[in-house]
């Protein structure tokens, strides 16, 4: 009686351990099997800080190129080239066209010492942001991340980044994310990148090594870091900054600075 008591007992016993074990490996499996379209990844590292570069809706060193009309809401500026390289007129801007010197447009501010500070702080900052180390995600989408809904994070590239469909930034009004670009960064026409659940365009920031090229009629959000060249083609927009350590490049485009 009493063993016949007992093994139901045990059989109970191992049963619920060996369901246990199941549950914990389930879950095990799950996070290792992360889809960065369904899982948010928890980050708290700070925005990178653009110094006085984040007066300007776009800086560059080499020169503001453009296809009449644009419409530009905030700073522009380039340095150390002369303002005549700088090719927006007065009425395409809605803010302060700074030039080194005598040239450029005929509302132009010439202030060189304001210019060189705001290109320094816009090399420091492009170092901040490729600088920073444990990226969340790493060659996500094998440089391919059309389709795919971001979280929070820092993402690292060490290939190219193309953009062919829609994406998604998921997060709230504080949430940062850097992207880490070793290569071009391109977007194709009539793409858009969406902000849900709060997130804002001045904490998203994207850091391209290489050029960097938004297709025709499509929309970015975010502050562009580029090493070399940026380039927008016909009507695309950008809420966000174009950062170029070398040219940016305008065809009717539309940009406005984040607050």
């Amino acid at each position: 009686m009493k063993i016949t008591k007992v093994f139901p007992l045990v059989a109970l016993f191992f049963a619920g351990l060996i369901a246990s074990c199941s549950t914990d490996d389930a879950t095990k499996d799950a996070s290792q099997s992360f889809d960065a379209k369904t899982r948010p990844q928890p980050y708290s590292a700070s925005a990178v800080n653009l110094r006085t570069a984040a007066n300007f809706a776009i800086l560059s060193k080499s020169g503001i190129t453009n296809v009449y009309p644009s419409v530009i809401t905030g700073n522009i500026g380039s340095s150390p080239i002369t303002g005549a390289a700088i090719l927006l007129t007065c009425p395409e801007v809605v803010g302060s066209i700074y030039s080194v010197d005598a040239a450029g447009p005929a509302c132009k501010i010439t202030d060189a010492s304001r210019l060189t500070t705001a290109v320094g702080d816009m090399q420091t900052a492009y170092t901040d942001a490729a600088g920073r180390i444990n990226p969340n995600f790493l060659n996500l989408g094998a440089g391919n991340i059309g389709g795919l809904t971001l979280s929070p994070g820092l993402y690292k590239w060490t290939t190219p980044v193309n953009i062919p469909t829609d994406i998604t930034l998921s997060g709230s009004a504080t949430s940062v994310w850097i992207f880490q670009v070793s290569g071009t960064l391109t977007m194709g026409s009539a793409v858009r990148v969406h902000l849900v659940g709060g997130a804002k365009a001045k904490n998203i920031f994207w850091q391209v090594s290489e050029n960097v090229l938004l297709g025709t009629t499509s929309h970015f959000e975010g502050t562009i870091l580029g090493q070399t060249l940026i380039a927008l083609n016909t009507g695309a927009t950008i809420n966000g900054r174009l950062l170029a350590q070398t040219a940016a490049t305008l065809q009717t485009n539309t940009i406005t600075k984040p607050n």
